[in-house]
């Protein structure tokens, strides 16, 4: 068993994080200029049923994380497998994240992807230091569900529950 007192090696704690498989969702989000964007999240979970709240993480040197601001509103977009695509492309550095996908617009102004498992749209409520990452709670206005199977990251692949 690998200690703190002796350092991790950063590759072999995130390969030990990768046996937890995760669900993953696309964030969608208005950048400062509000043009509207997305970044590929796995580290989605439900926080509260009263008040409705939930919460993500996203490393501090992913841009994305300075364009949420406590009331910035977003759109928690639950990936299906029809949507392995778009969770690859908002997980690269790109001008345009949305680029030929398949958007509509929330209540809230801000895009959700279609054929998603779930929305929900947001407000971020609290924004929490959380080491080389941001921690954001954000309070539920609205959601919607669907069937399908979900998306699912397991040691760093895309896989199935087949």
């Amino acid at each position: 068993m690998l200690d703190a007192r002796e350092g991790f090696d950063p590759r072999e704690l995130r390969d030990a994080f990768g046996q937890f498989p995760t669900g993953v969702t696309v964030v969608t989000l208005l950048n400062e200029e509000g043009c509207a964007t997305g970044v590929t999240v796995s580290s989605f979970t439900s926080l509260s049923m009263d008040p409705a709240l939930c919460l993500f993480s996203l490393g501090k040197n992913q841009i994305s994380a300075r364009w949420l601001k406590v009331g910035s509103p977003i759109n928690i977009n639950v990936l299906s497998q029809e949507n392995e695509a778009a969770a690859w492309q908002c997980a690269r550095p790109s001008e345009n994240k949305l680029s030929g996908l398949e958007c509509l617009f929330g209540q809230n102004g801000v895009p959700v992807l279609a054929n998603t498992l779930a929305i929900f749209e947001c407000e971020i409520s609290n924004i929490y230091d959380g080491g080389d990452h941001v921690i954001l709670v954000a309070h539920i206005n609205k959601f919607q569900k669907s069937d399908g199977d979900p998306l699912i990251f397991f040691r760093g692949k895309m896989v199935s529950l087949d």
